[in-house]
């Protein structure tokens, strides 16, 4: 499940953090370029280990939250923890003029939150699944200009991360939504879980044989 958050939070989304270093460091553009620039040996080796960090984040997509928490701790924040070094050190041996001296300062400006999925297994490396589930929002900004207020900003937020995270999980969030409502009402507040979309698939099939 993703959440919808404000744009005053601080975007850690590591795809984000790689995206100006690959900018800089992505020799094939540079050779299309009909103003070809310097390749920065930096932003390469920058690249080279967000790549690493990205490979083994793959491996445990799909995994619970505490499988993934295990790997992160065993395996990545080794991985994390010597990127954030070696970015300081390079970073003060940098102008703060440089390219790839505000590419470090955005994530470094900001470490607490960008470390902060080594201790939380619900935390995704980046968000790119959330930003392709709002382009359709965003396409149908022209139906629905305005919330009304700030409260029924916050209702939208929540009622579009719970039909997209229905997406997500392969289910039709109307059947989905239709089926929760009908049953919310008798359902232990204490395992309000078993109706996220994840868990519903299993909760169904019990109620139609009942």
């Amino acid at each position: 499940m993703f959440i919808l958050l404000p744009r005053a939070y601080p975007d850690a989304s590591w795809a984000h953090a790689r995206r100006k270093l690959f900018e800089l460091a992505d020799i094939a553009a540079k050779a299309r370029s009909r103003k070809p620039s310097t390749i920065s040996p930096i932003a390469f080796e920058a690249v080279q280990k967000f790549d690493a960090i990205f490979m083994l984040e793959r491996s445990i997509n799909g995994l619970s939250s505490e499988a993934r928490v295990a790997v992160r701790r065993k395996d990545i924040a080794p991985l994390v923890n010597d990127l954030v070094d070696w970015m300081k050190r390079e970073r003060g041996k940098l102008s703060r003029h440089n390219e790839v001296a505000k590419a470090f300062d955005y994530m470094l400006k900001r470490i607490d939150v960008f470390t902060r999925f080594i201790d939380d297994g619900r935390i995704c490396l980046s968000n790119n699944a959330a930003e392709r589930e709002l382009r359709g929002i965003a396409l149908g900004r022209r139906s629905w200009l305005f919330a009304g207020s700030d409260r029924g900003g916050e209702r939208a937020a929540l009622m579009l991360t719970l039909i997209h995270t229905a997406k997500l999980n392969d289910i039709d969030p109307q059947a989905w939504l239709a089926d929760v409502l009908a049953r919310i009402a008798d359902h232990r507040i204490t395992d309000l879980a078993a109706l996220l979309p994840w868990n519903w698939r299993r909760l169904v099939p019990v109620a139609r044989a009942a």
